[in-house]
C-alpha cells in the first residue's frame, strides 16, 4: 500500500491534485431517537388525548392534583389582571411563563378527555371556573368551554338541570281562555248603532238617470211589467 504526501512543497503543480468534495450529512427532521419518541408521542395523544393523563409522566409531573395547581401568573404590580392574555404561542413563538396548557403539548384539550374537563370544574356549583383562577389563556378559555359544552351534550360530562316550580294551573282548561268558544250573537239590527238606510231623494235619483241615461240599464222587473203591460188586451 503506497502512502500519498499531499504536501504543497513536494508536489509542484497544485492543479495534478484531484477536487474533493465533502457532502454534509443528510438532515432529516425527527431524525434522533428521543426527539421521535416525543413525535410519536404527541400525535397519539392527539388520537387518544386521556391515555396522557394514565401515564407515568404525568403522574410524576402532576400527581392527583389539577394542572394549574403550580401555575403562577407573572404580571407587574401587586394587583393582577382581571383577564389573562389573549394567547401563549403567535406562530412560531411561546411566550414567557405560558398557561398551564400551552406549557405542555401532551396536554390536548378534547371533549373526550373528560378528567382533564373535570379539573376546570368546580364540583360544588358544577360551574367552569373562571381563567383568573387557572390561570390558563383566552384561546385555551374558549376552547376548554366548548369542549366542556361538546362533553355535555355527549352524555360524558354530567350536569344539574335547575329545579322550577310548576303551576298547574297554567295548564288546566277550566278558566275562560281555553274552554268553548261561545257562539256569536245573532244580528238583529246593523252592525253599527248609528248606522240606518236611508232612501236618497227623488231629486237627486231624477237628475243623475238624466245624466246617465245613455249608459244605463233596464233591470229585469221593469221589462218584465212591460211585457205583461203589453201582452195584457185590457190595455189595448
Amino acid at each position: 500500500m503506497k502512502c500519498v504526501d499531499f504536501n504543497t512543497k513536494s508536489i509542484p503543480n497544485k492543479s495534478a491534485i484531484p477536487h474533493q468534495r465533502v457532502l454534509q450529512p443528510v438532515q432529516q427532521p425527527f431524525s434522533t431517537g428521543s426527539d421521535q419518541t416525543t413525535f410519536d408521542l404527541i400525535s397519539r395523544y392527539k388520537e387518544c388525548p386521556w391515555e396522557y393523563l394514565q401515564s407515568e409522566e404525568y403522574i410524576e409531573r402532576y400527581g392527583k392534583q389539577p394542572v394549574w395547581v403550580d401555575y403562577r401568573r407573572n404580571h407587574k404590580g401587586g394587583i393582577p389582571p382581571q383577564k389573562t392574555r389573549k394567547t401563549c404561542i403567535r406562530g412560531d413563538k411561546i411566550s414567557g411563563n405560558p398557561c398551564p396548557i400551552c406549557r405542555d403539548p401532551k396536554i390536548q384539550v378534547d371533549h373526550r378527555n373528560v378528567k382533564l374537563l373535570e379539573q376546570f370544574i368546580c364540583p360544588h356549583s358544577g360551574t367552569m371556573y373562571h381563567p383568573t383562577r387557572t390561570g390558563v389563556c383566552m384561546k385555551q378559555y374558549k376552547k376548554l368551554t366548548k369542549a366542556i359544552q361538546d362533553a355535555k351534550d355527549h352524555g360524558l360530562l354530567g350536569f344539574q338541570v335547575p329545579y322550577t316550580e310548576i303551576n298547574l294551573n297554567d295548564y288546566s282548561g277550566s278558566h275562560g281562555a281555553v274552554g268553548k268558544t261561545p257562539p256569536p250573537p245573532k244580528q238583529e239590527g246593523p252592525w253599527y248603532s248609528w248606522y240606518q238606510w236611508q232612501d236618497p231623494p227623488e231629486k237627486e235619483i231624477t237628475r243623475i238617470r238624466k245624466m246617465y241615461k245613455p249608459f244605463l240599464k233596464e233591470s229585469i222587473a221593469q221589462t218584465s211589467t212591460k211585457t205583461t203591460l203589453s201582452n195584457d188586451p185590457s190595455t189595448n
